[in-house]
């Protein structure tokens, strides 16, 4: 594996803080649709599926997905929009009702904090806040180039009215502001009705088979090499994809391709998750508590501090290593503890490299990994035969 070193400007740059996040009110079609007009995009890693080039992106180096938010006051909408890859909400904090299909009627779900829904591409999807207060959803869209977005008949003709077209080259233009109807590319047509009608069609049942309450989560107590030594007690909830967990018991809630893997990650303050590397990108935020992150090893290693809603993201190849530091300064599903949302790059399982101690110390608990890379007794492998 590349031995990643990250250096101290390095991890500045790879580290959005809350504080940094920069919204944009026009990075839509629907940016002056009455009800749609207050909502606030972010794009943290990645471009997502912004149409407007003024768009502020913290990273835009490839990850295999894009990170963003959306940030809505009570009572805005975001409007009926289709996407080709996974779109996958996660419910940081708000009320907000999700409908889908052609025309938002097929079927509704009211999301809460600390949902996690993932909507399956080729179906229209939109939400409006019904909170008392603003909420913020973050969004994550599977690979790195999305294909873009189709919006919804009616959008495109309530947009037209206010000035706003969309060009087939992705470009967002506004004659209101004075933008001239270009003629060297076609604006976007409502996508044609006959399509429409054979898009799939998902039940209220088959949706809410893509949620992921906060009482649903599948927390595998001992997730990792680690687990059974001082500070390394973190438990996972694997959501999508199988990811990094070493554990037999782990049972992801949705195994269908993302681009990406997702889980939970919670802990009591001062334990959390020992020194490894693999070498797939990662993105930790915070959901709840103030976290320690250290990356690198010996005279190069570096600790950030993060809290609710701030980022990392951690390149593929460095050591890292995670723990709660206290539970405050947000709503967590179990009290007392932090909790981290760990995005992890592709669709296959991530092998760990865990450091030589953290090796020698779970081997001294009577735990070691098999040679498939999940836990094991270490007095059975004792016995086992080696292959010639």
């Amino acid at each position: 594996m590349h031995d990643t070193v990250v250096s101290a400007d390095e991890l500045v740059r790879r580290t959005v803080r809350h504080a940094d996040w920069v919204p944009c009110r026009a990075a839509f079609i629907d940016c002056r649709t009455p009800g749609s007009d207050r909502k606030d995009n972010y794009s943290f890693i990645g471009p997502g599926v912004t149409q407007n080039a003024s768009q502020h992106v913290n990273l835009r180096e490839p990850h295999g997905f894009n990170l963003g938010a959306a940030g809505m006051p009570h009572g805005t909408t975001n409007s009926l929009h289709l996407h080709f890859t996974a779109e996958v909400f996660i419910n940081l904090d708000g009320d907000y009702q999700l409908r889908w299909g052609p025309d938002g009627t097929q079927g509704t779900y009211r999301s809460v904090d600390g949902d996690i829904v993932s909507v399956p591409p080729w179906i229209f999807r939109g939400f409006t806040n019904v909170g008392d207060d603003d909420g913020i959803l973050l969004t994550v869209l599977g690979r790195d180039d999305t294909g873009g977005i189709i919006w919804g008949p009616t959008v495109l003709a309530e947009a037209a009215g206010h000035g706003l077209h969309l060009t087939a080259d992705n470009r967002l233009i506004d004659t209101v502001a004075g933008d001239p109807l270009p003629e060297d590319v076609a604006l976007i047509r409502p996508m044609d009705q006959a399509e429409i009608d054979r898009l799939d069609v998902y039940t209220a049942e088959q949706f809410r088979g893509r949620v992921v309450h906060a009482a649903d989560r599948p927390w595998v107590a001992e997730p990792y090499l680690c687990s059974r030594l001082p500070g390394g007690g973190a438990e996972l909830a694997p959501v999508i994809g199988w990811g990094t967990a070493e554990s037999r018991a782990a049972a992801p809630r949705l195994l269908d391709p993302h681009g990406f893997a997702l889980a939970w990650l919670r802990a009591l303050p001062g334990d959390g998750v020992l020194t490894h590397r693999h070498d797939a990108t990662q993105v930790l935020t915070v959901k709840a508590g103030h976290w320690a992150v250290t990356l690198n090893t010996g005279d190069d290693a570096r600790t950030v501090e993060l809290g609710p809603r701030d980022t990392l993201s951690v390149p593929p190849g460095a050591w890292r290593s995670m723990s709660a530091l206290d539970a405050d300064g947000g709503r967590t599903a179990t009290p007392g503890t932090g909790e981290l949302l760990v995005v992890t790059g592709g669709d296959g399982r991530v092998r760990h490299e865990w450091a030589r101690e953290v090796v020698a110390g779970a081997r001294d608990r009577g735990r070691v990994l098999d040679a498939d890379g999940y836990l094991a007794p270490a007095a059975v492998l004792a016995f086992a035969a080696e292959d010639d």
